[in-house]
């Protein structure tokens, strides 16, 4: 009796891009399931992505002051939300 073949989901990887509400903009590039971001004022954001059973991807980030931002992406794109509770959308190219 042949087994069967496990695959493991990768997350996306490649370059990504958000934009805020007042059209702030992080972007960075990403590789499996470590990312790094960086924003306009020069913040890098490491982060890491996971895959989900449901096929999205939940991410979560943190600068070294300690703010995090977290969300989750589905085929259309990628919404994350920070602590203050401003919105970015973004996509990977």
């Amino acid at each position: 009796m042949p087994g069967r073949k496990r695959t493991r989901k990768r997350a996306p990887s490649g370059f990504f891009r958000f934009e805020s509400a007042h059209s702030q903009t992080v972007t960075g590039f990403g590789d499996g399931d470590v990312v790094r971001l960086r924003n306009e004022n020069g913040t890098t954001w490491v982060g890491q992505s996971e895959m989900q059973d449901d096929d999205t991807v939940r991410y979560r980030f943190s600068d070294s002051d300690g703010n995090s931002i977290s969300g989750i992406s589905d085929r259309l794109g990628i919404l994350l939300r920070d602590q203050k509770g401003r919105t970015w959308r973004g996509v990977v190219i």
